[in-house]
């Protein structure tokens, strides 16, 4: 019969004879000998952790940027984290810096959706420029009388308004996919410039009636607001 380990049953005192010590049996644990082959631990392997490797597949960025423009519009732009977008999109908050990176990419990312309908210059230009301070009154605020679009947009403009980052990205996208391209169809001087006198306008206009809801600007028929701005955007773009 084989002895107790640790040497304190019977005749196992320095005299008995035995081997000084348990050794490694045949009754030690498996694997732990030294031929088991098991060797060293093998180190912990670093990079993303395995649950996020099982949440990444199809549809997980555009789930994250979904939770993300709910996040934004929710809380704004300075209470949402990345810990925050991630647990609302059910995902690990490492997959969120893969996909985005920053805070900052992901905020571009959530506008280029928000912002989507109303950055096509081609329903505005149309054409020709005949008519077009109308078409871009009537387009713009278009997207703004919905409550769909109108809710993260909102949010998106209260963010631009109190957080410079913010505006540095809102002022990127504006700039990049809609006053430049409208620029480029302008055949007047300073056309950057004329373009961005008609947003300015326009985003006035949004502010006084969607953002703080200033009436009677708050309440009037979006038609009139066509109506009394569209020959100001005209004058702006073609003159």
């Amino acid at each position: 019969m084989t002895e107790a380990a640790g040497g304190t049953g019977p005749g196992s005192g320095p005299d008995s004879g035995s081997a000084p010590g348990p050794g490694p049996g045949p009754d030690s644990a498996p694997g732990t000998g030294p031929d088991s082959g098991a060797g060293p631990a093998a180190p912990r392997r670093r990079g993303r952790p395995p649950r996020a490797v099982a949440e990444a597949g199809p549809g997980t960025r555009e789930r994250i940027l979904s939770a993300a423009r709910t996040e934004f519009s929710g809380r704004g732009y300075d209470k949402t984290s990345m810990r925050g977008i991630a647990k609302t999109a059910g995902v690990d908050a490492s997959l969120v810096h893969h996909y985005f990176g920053t805070k900052e990419a992901v905020f571009a990312a959530a506008i280029e959706v928000d912002f989507e309908p109303a950055l096509t210059a081609d329903a505005i230009l149309g054409d020709s420029l005949d008519g077009v301070g109308e078409r871009l009154a009537r387009h713009f605020l278009g997207i703004w009388e919905n409550p769909v679009t109108r809710t993260p947009l909102i949010a998106v403009i209260r963010s631009a308004l109190t957080h410079e980052a913010a505006a540095k990205v809102l002022r990127g996208v504006v700039l990049r996919r809609l006053l430049e391209r409208v620029a480029a169809d302008l055949a007047v001087p300073d056309p950057r410039f004329r373009a961005e006198l008609a947003a300015s306008q326009m985003m006035g206009i949004v502010i006084m009636r969607y953002v703080l809801e200033v009436e009677p600007l708050a309440s009037v028929p979006a038609e009139r607001i066509v109506a009394e701005v569209g020959p100001t955007l005209q004058r702006y773009l073609t003159e």
